[in-house]
């Protein structure tokens, strides 16, 4: 994962955290348990930044 990916990984892991009132790691986790961080957020990259936070995050919460 390069330098560009891992910072909007933690954006999302931190906005999320915000809007479900939960910790980063705690977010982190069920991201990760789910699949979505690996299979999705980090492989799609190049399109997902370039969506609105808020479209990320709706889509993502639901998952969590």
């Amino acid at each position: 994962m390069d330098n560009k990916t891992l910072e909007f990984v933690t954006y999302c892991i931190s906005k999320l955290a915000q809007v479900l009132k939960m910790s980063q790691r705690e977010v982190y986790r069920r991201l990760k348990q789910s699949g979505i961080l690996y299979d999705y957020i980090v492989p799609s990259y190049d399109v997902l930044h370039t969506f609105r936070a808020c479209l990320i995050i709706n889509v993502t919460a639901r998952v969590v």
